[in-house]
Formats: C-alpha cells, structure tokens, sequence
C-alpha cells in the first residue's frame, strides 16, 4: 500500500523543481498533499500543485475549506513522512525556535515523533553557511525526527557559484522511499 507523503513548500526559486518532485510521487502512486507559505505563491502558484497533486492544496490555517474539513492536526495524522523543500533560512529558523505563525510550521510542530521530516534546504550560499543557520541546523539534526538533504554546489539563482542548491527531484524522492521502507 503507497503512503501518504505531505510536501511544505517555501518561498524559493528552487520551488519549481519541487513541482517535479510532485509528479515524481503521484507518478509512482503516492497520495499526495502540498502546503505553501503565503510567500510560495509568489513562485508557483497553488494551481499547478493542484493540478499535479489532485488535491486541495493548503494556504491558510483559518481559512475554511471549501473541499474538506481538515486541520492541522488533521494533516499530521494524514501524512506518513513530511518533505519540506525548498526550505528557507526563514522557515529553518521558525521550525528551530518553535515558531508556529503559519500553517506549515504548525503542522512541522504538531508532527508526531514517530514521523519523519524531511529537509530539503535551498540559498544563497552565505546564508547556508551563516553561523545562526548552521547552529538551527545542527538543533534540528540532534533530534531523530528530522533529515536534511544538504544543499548541493552549482549555480545559484543569484549568480555565485556555491552551496545552497536545493537537491534535484530525483534525490529527494530517493531519500522519501528510503526512509518509507
């Protein structure tokens, strides 16, 4: 039986790939579920999440759904593993400080031990490697249910050639049916 995969996107160029991440998982027949940061939207719209996933696709922790009555604690209890990519330095560092302002750090909170949070972080290289991020980093991997796949080297979308490429589709779905096995 396919599991049920929750995929937080961010605010981040690199958030077009996770649309092929998307396909990736509904291609291989798993149910899936996005939630955007309201700044997400900025780069793909909900829309094509829609269109790819087959679901709702969630915004807004107190706005009503028109499809479903699902909340976040709903949403924890739906999904067998979280995938967050991209992951901003923004987000990393609510998540590491306990700061529940939207609907997908909220569900990140409310997840349960027993599942696992997939990180796929994705910036500009002086961010990846700025102290406060490294230091939120190290936070998050001391506990056991959260994964990071570091961010690759290559060319960034400011131009520098570094560190902070989001993992490509690909490697991220590796690391899900990893984990799920």
């Amino acid at each position: 039986m396919k599991k049920n995969i929750l995929v937080g996107v961010c605010a981040g160029i690199s958030s077009y790939k996770t649309c092929e991440l998307v396909r990736l998982l509904v291609k291989d027949k798993f149910s899936v579920k996005v939630i955007m940061t309201e700044s997400a939207t900025k780069f793909v719209t909900p829309l094509v999440f829609q269109a790819l996933s087959g679901n709702m696709v969630y915004l807004d922790m107190f706005a009503p759904a028109k499809e479903e009555n699902i909340k976040h604690i709903e949403l924890t209890e739906w999904a067998d593993i979280c995938v967050v990519a991209p992951l901003t330095a923004n987000t990393l560092s609510k998540i590491a400080g306990g700061i529940c302002d939207n609907l997908l750090t909220t569900v990140i909170c409310a997840m349960p031990e027993a599942k696992k949070i997939v990180f796929a972080p994705a910036m500009n290289t002086n961010m990846w490697r700025n102290p406060i991020i490294e230091e939120n980093v190290d936070k998050l991997k001391k506990l056991r249910k959260y994964t990071f796949l570091n961010p690759a080297s290559g060319l960034l979308a400011c131009g520098d050639y570094g560190e902070g490429r989001m993992q490509e589709p690909e490697e991220i779905y590796k690391k899900i049916n990893s984990i799920l096995r």
